[in-house]
């Protein structure tokens, strides 16, 4: 495994309007997709099942529909889904053109932490540093995605599982507002996301998932934005913190957005009772990502629904009065490098993404920079409920702003 991903294919919305455009087949770009997963996925492990048969008839099924005189905005992308299961939410990416190659690798069972996937040829590893963990739960597709064997992939996201693999893998994750679309997660932690290398095209998945168009006349240097090294109750490394903090300034130097005159610092409760309270009454994949906690309280004390209620409520009124404010919240993805295959030990990686999903905030991790490790880090970036499109606005001129982030998955 290279110390870098490879070259990655085309990106989604340039291949799409290739396929429409009959420059290239549907047929041949997933094909092409496919030799990469045979050539690549052994020592990768990014895919628990690769349908080959399934994906050429698929793809010729779009060149038909494009042939036809359909305008598939997605035309003949190649995508991974996350887990066996997850065709059964990709049905409008399916209807917009795309083509599902194979699921991508999710935690396998016995052990207690999720942070890792589990592939058909065995553990997933991190495209930059084999014997690193690729982030989790949407471990397959994030690793993937950086590799380049498909420009999209999808996740769901319950504590951090698009925005911690996005960030240690190199790539944009996006986690939309919770509730906003149907969840099997009963909880209503869960929220559907996208991996992708290119703001672009997380930009053409939330057009086919929303219906909305791109852009809505933002004016990015009238966003204003606050650095949060800690939303006041994590702990995060120091290195972690300086890239990402390092990757604010410049996207405040390159005028993507600006601070306001003053802000008195966010300040959150520890989202961690709630989360555990809530996710305890569940049963979803993730329940056991609650054992990374540092110090897990007692049982009696994070079952208390007063417990509950009042932390989510405390958060509630200070995002609320935070976002009435100021635009966007910026901070770390995560407070820890990514760890080894070995677990994570008492590092905690959920600490400052899983305040969203109690909250329903959507956020998105893009690039921040590498770490000495040779791995990527990122920074989060959380906005007021259903603007996602300024999200994408701001991942989209981060990455075309020569010096802001550079280029998704390269180092």
């Amino acid at each position: 495994m290279s110390a870098a991903p490879p070259t990655p294919p085309s990106p989604a919305v340039a291949l799409a309007a290739a396929v429409r455009e009959g420059r290239l087949r549907a047929v041949d770009v997933v094909a092409g997709a496919l030799d990469r997963i045979r050539r690549e996925d052994r020592a990768l492990g990014a895919f628990a099942e690769v349908w080959e048969d399934a994906a050429a008839e698929r793809a010729a099924e779009v060149d038909a529909r494009v042939a036809a005189g359909e305008r598939l905005p997605l035309a003949g992308v190649p995508i991974g889904v996350k887990g066996r299961h997850g065709l059964r939410t990709a049905g409008s990416l399916v209807a917009a053109g795309c083509v599902p190659v194979g699921a991508t690798a999710v935690p396998g069972p016995g052990t207690p932490w999720q942070t890792w996937g589990l592939g058909a040829h065995g553990r997933t590893v991190n495209p930059w540093r084999a014997d690193r963990t690729p982030g989790g739960s949407s471990a397959g597709s994030a690793a993937a995605v950086a590799a380049g064997l498909v420009p999209l992939a999808t996740g769901s996201d319950g504590a951090g599982s698009v925005r911690i693999p996005a960030a240690w893998c190199g790539v944009v994750g996006l986690k939309v507002t919770s509730g906003r679309f149907p969840s099997a997660d009963r909880t209503g932690l869960a929220a559907p996301g996208v991996l992708v290398r290119y703001a672009a095209d997380a930009e053409a998945y939330w057009g086919v998932l929303s219906g909305e168009g791109e852009g809505q006349g933002l004016r990015l240097g009238s966003l204003t934005a606050v650095f949060s090294p800690d939303l006041g109750f994590a702990d995060p490394a120091p290195e972690p913190l300086a890239l990402a903090r390092a990757a604010f300034a410049r996207l405040v130097d390159a005028g993507v957005v600006r601070p306001p005159r003053s802000e008195t610092p966010l300040r959150l409760a520890d989202p961690a009772p709630a989360w555990l309270a809530l996710r305890g009454s569940g049963r979803t994949s993730e329940v056991r990502e609650v054992r990374e906690v540092r110090e897990v309280r007692e049982v009696r004390e994070v079952r208390e629904v007063r417990g509950v209620r009042g932390v989510r409520g405390v958060n509630d009124r200070r995002l609320a009065a935070f976002f009435d404010r100021v635009d966007l919240l910026l901070t770390p993805t995560t407070p820890q490098p990514a760890h080894g295959h070995d677990g994570p030990g008492d590092r905690y990686s959920t600490a400052l993404t899983w305040a969203f999903n109690l909250s329903g905030h959507p956020a998105i991790s893009i690039p921040a920079g590498v770490g000495a490790d040779g791995c990527p880090v990122g920074l989060q970036v959380v906005a007021a409920h259903g603007r996602e499109a300024v999200l994408l606005s701001v991942a989209a001129a981060a990455e075309a702003r020569a010096g802001v982030l550079g280029t998704p998955g390269k180092p």
